[in-house]
């Protein structure tokens, strides 16, 4: 439907040329977007621009068919491009082109400290989409991690602002370029799954603005995202999709937004609200007196007929709708209208081949004492492969993001693979956890069903285990309820399926055990003290099984690093051990209250507050080479307030293999007039290296990397006085220090 209506404007328009008239100014593309806009407003009557401002269908609303401008449909993301749903239901269109590259998860991405990575990431997935007829992506995520029960943790980019600001932008950016629209989500302090409709979070003004704002500032103002999109949870009592404080006073006042926001999916709850805080379009709120689900009701919707009635009846003006419309058509000359726009392309070897080096980069190598990875596959070896998440497909379920694609390699079929001929892979189910094989009409390849006991299985895999060269299991979480997944928290920081038993049962039957951790959540481990090698495999996409087997065999040399504090205990972090979440409910009431006592002290923010020692600390992460970090120095010693400072210094590869290093610079405030964490993150960067090789690596900061919200002066202050800049290559291993003077 959509490319029909695009081929009638271009029919009208070609038709006034062969008639000598002048184009309309909103189709001509000489003309600056800002007077298309004005002139396609001026055109629109009442009801046209209450229709572009909510939904026709599940993921579309109209155009103006009347002037040429098409339908516009979004589509969920953010790892790939959803496969497509009936126009009034939730079930498949059972369409046999949908499927898609599925993407590493954005915690992999974030994992790979690599802004490249994003900016591919982006243009592959904005290819995708623009290929199947999508004008908007809904991603990517970058709520923060404060605990690690958040089921919606894995599409996030971890727990710092700083790091998720800088892997964003240029997500962003490779979309857009393509004429596709991100839309980042969700618009703001989604910080957990469990009760998000009727979460109101309790948040100081200098957590907002340091912790859970960032990241999306950098989306408005360097990425110059075209849309956003409203949480479902409540801030200062309002509901986020509609909320003067967050949507008008910061994102259209205070940092000059200028696309759309867009409501999460039955996000919106009033008209007069939503009409007057700060809501463009809505999307999928059900009716039936704007209750319960009914077919068709999109005429209902809360910015549909109730608000023309309510402006028909002068308890609104137009000043809001005109606003809304000009933000929806600055979407559409951006995206739809953009007859530059190329075609995309989809299930590409290109795009399999970013998604697969995404992947390696992401890994990271948590522990490998005595040099057990990557695997001697220069011999005859027999390995044995250990756990459901070996044969599990993790693109199928999870929630929206689940994925239609067109082939997933599972890490067994992987090591199957690409281990070699000579090395025999055995495989055993050691457990049994989440047996579903279908998500939303898309059904997994893999058969979970198991008869045997939990002990069976166990035994089974011990035995196997006592003879084999190697063992690696892949274990961990999966995209159930209550583990990865859209709409619940997990219940427990703990191994689900009585895994703990199985793993020190196997590190005891094999001195050459291999754990690989799938999630994308921290999880408890207990037993690391007795196993020697563990990795952190994420949900890797449609490359799972490649990107796993070239890491572990050493093809691919880990250069990952977590993007947040893997704590031993569920108490080790703020939120849990000041018994904030999840929060009070109010007596009488459907509301529930969530304090945020730790303020800004989230991850190693708060580990280093408590002084506690992580199980991995934030920015770890191990390398099959080794490197050294030279003496550090500054290009001054004294910054001026409008100034920056330069620290500069020799990375040198002192192993035997090339890999890639990520150098992370810190900044510690000596004396504050305001409580401030030890340490923050605020440059970066990843710099790959031959064996031997040496390489100068610059880490800039400007006056924006010293300074603290001050919540009185609702400002940004950074105070004269004495800083360090901390240098080294993880939050716990920063091994250089130079101290600097701000005028």
């Amino acid at each position: 439907m959509k490319k029909i209506l695009a081929a009638a404007a271009l029919a009208v328009c070609g038709a006034a040329q062969s008639w000598g008239q002048a184009l309309p100014v909103y189709l001509d593309d000489t003309k600056p977007i800002e007077q298309r806009v004005e002139d396609a407003l001026g055109r629109m009557t009442t009801a046209e621009k209450i229709a572009v401002i909510h939904a026709q269908s599940k993921f579309s609303s109209p155009g103006v068919a009347r002037l040429g401008i098409p339908e516009f449909w979004t589509d969920d993301g953010p790892h790939g491009v959803r496969p497509d749903v009936l126009w009034d239901e939730w079930m498949q269109a059972g369409q046999t082109n949908d499927s898609c590259v599925a993407f590493p998860a954005l915690t992999c991405l974030a994992a790979t400290w690599n802004p490249s990575m994003a900016y591919a990431y982006g243009t592959a997935l904005g290819e995708e989409a623009l290929y199947r007829g999508k004008d908007m992506i809904l991603g990517p995520g970058v709520n923060i991690l404060r605990t690690p029960l958040g089921g919606r943790n894995f599409e996030y980019l971890g727990e710092d602002p700083f790091l998720a600001s800088r892997m964003v932008v240029p997500y962003i950016q490779g979309m857009q370029a393509q004429g596709v629209a991100a839309c980042v989500k969700h618009f703001a302090l989604n910080n957990d799954e469990e009760y998000r409709n009727q979460v109101n979070v309790v948040v100081d003004d200098r957590a907002l603005y340091e912790i859970y704002l960032p990241a999306f500032k950098a989306a408005v103002q360097e990425g110059r995202v075209w849309g956003l999109m409203g949480a479902y949870n409540l801030y200062k009592d309002q509901h986020n999709c509609h909320n003067q404080y967050l949507l008008n006073d910061i994102l259209k006042g205070e940092w000059g937004y200028d696309g759309v926001v867009v409501s999460d999916w039955g996000g919106t709850h009033d008209t007069r609200q939503a009409a007057l805080h700060g809501l463009d379009m809505e999307f999928g709120t059900w009716t039936d007196g704007l209750s319960f689900g009914a077919s068709n009701a999109y005429d209902n919707y809360y910015l549909a007929r109730p608000y023309l009635e309510m402006i028909q009846k002068g308890e609104l003006t137009t000043k809001e709708l005109d606003d809304k419309v000009r933000r929806v058509l600055r979407l559409f000359f951006r995206t739809t209208m953009d007859r530059g726009r190329g075609l995309g392309s989809m299930n590409s070897e290109a795009h399999y081949a970013t998604a697969r080096r995404i992947a390696g980069e992401g890994i990271v190598l948590l522990k490998n004492d005595g040099g057990i990875l990557p695997l001697d596959t220069a011999k005859a070896l027999r390995v044995l492969v250990v756990g459901e998440n070996a044969i599990k497909m993790m693109t199928v379920g999870g929630g929206s993001s689940s994925l239609k694609a067109q082939r997933e390699t599972l890490p067994l079929e992987g090591m199957q693979q690409w281990l070699g001929d000579k090395i025999k892979v055995e495989y055993a189910r050691g457990y049994v956890g989440d047996t579903t094989g279908e998500y939303n009409g898309v059904v997994a390849k893999q058969k979970l069903y198991e008869p045997r006991t939990a002990d069976e299985l166990l035994a089974e895999a011990v035995e196997k285990a006592k003879t084999a060269d190697y063992v690696v299991m892949f274990g961990g979480l999966n995209k159930g309820d209550y583990q990865d997944a859209e709409g619940h928290d997990r219940k427990e920081y703990g191994l689900p399926y009585g895994q703990d038993r199985l793993i020190e049962a196997l590190a005891e039957a094999n001195k050459h055990f291999v754990y690989v951790n799938i999630s994308g959540n921290p999880v408890a481990m207990p037993w690391s003290g007795k196993v020697k090698a563990i990795v952190q495999g994420w949900f890797l996409g449609s490359t799972a099984g490649e990107a796993l087997a070239d890491v572990l065999t050493g093809r691919v040399n880990p250069s990952g690093k977590l993007p947040y504090s893997w704590m031993a205990k569920l108490d080790d972090y703020g939120a849990h051990k000041l018994g904030t979440y999840p929060g009070t409910w109010r007596a009488g009431n459907k509301i529930i209250d969530e304090e945020y006592k730790e303020g800004i002290f989230v991850g190693y923010r708060w580990a280093d507050k408590e002084k506690l020692k992580p199980t991995f600390a934030f920015g770890h992460g191990l390398s099959y080479t080794t490197f050294k970090l030279g003496k550090a120095t500054a290009d001054k010693a004294e910054m001026a307030q409008g100034d920056s400072i330069t620290f500069t210094l020799d990375v040198t590869n002192t192993g035997k293999k090339a890999g890639s290093e990520v150098v992370q610079l810190y900044v510690r405030d000596c004396e504050s007039t305001l409580v401030r964490p030890y340490k923050e993150l605020k440059a970066f960067k990843k710099v790959s290296l031959a064996p031997g090789e040496t390489r100068q690596v610059s880490l800039t900061i400007g006056r924006d990397a010293l300074s603290f919200f001050d919540d009185k002066a609702h400002e940004w202050k950074a105070e004269p006085g004495d800083f360090e800049a901390l240098i080294g290559n993880a939050s716990d291993n920063l091994t250089q220090k130079v101290k600097f003077t701000l005028k």
